[in-house]
């Protein structure tokens, strides 16, 4: 079984020039945790979840240490979150969301999926066809899709 046969193909998703109020509106609108982020031509070029939202209303400073990206809770942190939200609304999606994104190619196997949703411990995978989002497949499409026929 291949990547086409299994993945939703309306793909809710957002504009490199959205904000992320945008984001949050379609979160609560279509009950879902994850978007990929498009350019013009329909290429993915990020992807905001949940979790970048909750990183960035908790208490956190981002700081690059020897190449790696880090994540420190910070304690006494004199903004409220109430003014981290309304300041979070207002920023431009690629301000947060993940820039490497990992996809799939819209032939590539129900195996290789399972296998790089679970490696990368992320719920969903754009798919792509011809470096054009196509299609989007969680690790529910996944399961249902794998084992459907054997029950």
């Amino acid at each position: 079984m291949q990547a086409h046969e299994i993945m939703i193909k309306q793909v809710h998703k957002v504009k490199e020039n959205d904000t992320v109020r945008s984001v949050i509106e379609k979160f609560i609108e279509y009950n879902i945790s994850g978007l990929p982020v498009v350019n013009d031509r329909n290429e993915i070029t990020g992807f905001i979840s949940d979790g970048d939202i909750l990183r960035y209303i908790g208490k956190h400073e981002d700081r690059i240490i020897d190449n790696f990206y880090y994540t420190f809770v910070i304690k006494g942190d004199e903004e409220g979150f109430e003014d981290r939200e309304q300041r979070l609304l207002a920023l431009n999606v690629l301000d947060i969301a993940k820039k490497k994104v990992f996809k799939v190619s819209w032939d590539e196997s129900i195996e290789n999926i399972a296998a790089i949703l679970g490696k990368r411990q992320i719920k969903k995978v754009p798919v792509e066809r011809n470096s054009v989002l196509v299609g989007i497949i969680s690790r529910g499409d996944v399961i249902r899709n794998s084992f459907k026929a054997l029950l």
